[in-house]
């Protein structure tokens, strides 16, 4: 897994983050989702390190990674913090500038990491997600049969106590789907009682400061400023909630493109050449 990658621990100034670095050339920071780690990425990041240094970290509060001291706020947890931790990251593997992509959860910090810091992201990748206050504002039954557990991980304990009881029925993964190495990473993960609090806490900050922060910056007109690209998976549910997903991220980037790739929501498990060419293609220089 990761052949030729190195893998370290690197304190920085607010978290301590567990991060897989290899390739050379152009830098590309890939952000997982929920419940993964930087191990998701075990079968895309070799191919894009032929042209990139590709730089995978497990996010603060999720696998390896150092866990936020909470907070009423969950501000330790929110994603303009975690987009902090990709600035400090990426400067101290020494890049000022970079691409970043983001799946599913990481897709938050991504886009807040485009939002909040124009002068080093060149390029935004966001995989399977819309924007927390999009979501949460166009939110209806449909939305809410489907994707429940958003609103059961904003309460307090609880959703800690139904995943812990019996880790492997509540997220059921496979090995066969990630991958033998990969997947022993994840069940590490899910079984950690630090950890799954960790990844909740994501959710809790999700659904109030995040969701500020955006409806902040909508207010004040900001948007990304840099060139944008939206994959989803057509397997998943993002166009039956939404339709048109590129409308939806159309307020919010000036330079736009996307579209739908055939697979599930786990695309870079399930499609990884697939993915591998998209993000080439859109982070090749023009």
């Amino acid at each position: 897994m990761f052949d030729g990658f190195i893998l370290e621990t690197v304190d920085l100034p607010e978290a301590t983050l567990r991060v897989r670095h290899g390739g050379s050339g152009p830098p590309v920071l890939l952000l997982h989702g929920h419940p993964r780690t930087h191990a998701t990425w075990h079968r895309v990041a070799p191919l894009l390190a032929a042209d990139h240094t590709v730089v995978c970290p497990d996010l603060r509060g999720f696998g390896r990674s150092s866990k936020p001291a909470d907070t009423p706020d969950h501000a330790g947890s929110s994603k303009r913090a975690k987009a902090r931790d990709c600035v400090a990251l990426m400067q101290r593997l020494g890049f000022d500038r970079f691409a970043i992509v983001g799946h599913d959860r990481g897709a938050y910090t991504a886009f807040r990491a485009a939002l909040d810091h124009p002068d080093r992201i060149s390029r935004l990748a966001v995989l399977d997600a819309v924007p927390i206050l999009e979501a949460l504002e166009r939110r209806d039954a449909r939305f809410a049969r489907a994707w429940w557990h958003w609103f059961f991980f904003g309460q307090p304990a609880k959703p800690e106590r139904a995943i812990l009881a019996d880790p492997d029925a509540w997220y059921s993964a496979t090995a066969d789907q990630m991958g033998a190495e990969a997947y022993a990473d994840y069940r590490e993960a899910i079984r950690d009682p630090e950890t799954v609090h960790g990844m909740i806490e994501d959710y809790r900050a999700g659904l109030g400061i995040d969701r500020e922060h955006d409806a902040e910056d909508r207010r004040a007109g900001r948007r990304v400023e840099c060139p944008a690209l939206v994959l989803w998976a057509l397997r998943d549910d993002l166009e039956e909630f939404y339709g048109d997903v590129l409308s939806v991220w159309r307020p919010w980037a000036r330079d736009l493109r996307g579209h739908g790739l055939d697979c599930g929501h786990h695309m870079a498990e399930e499609a990884p050449e697939l993915l591998a060419d998209e993000l080439r293609r859109f982070l090749r220089p023009r």
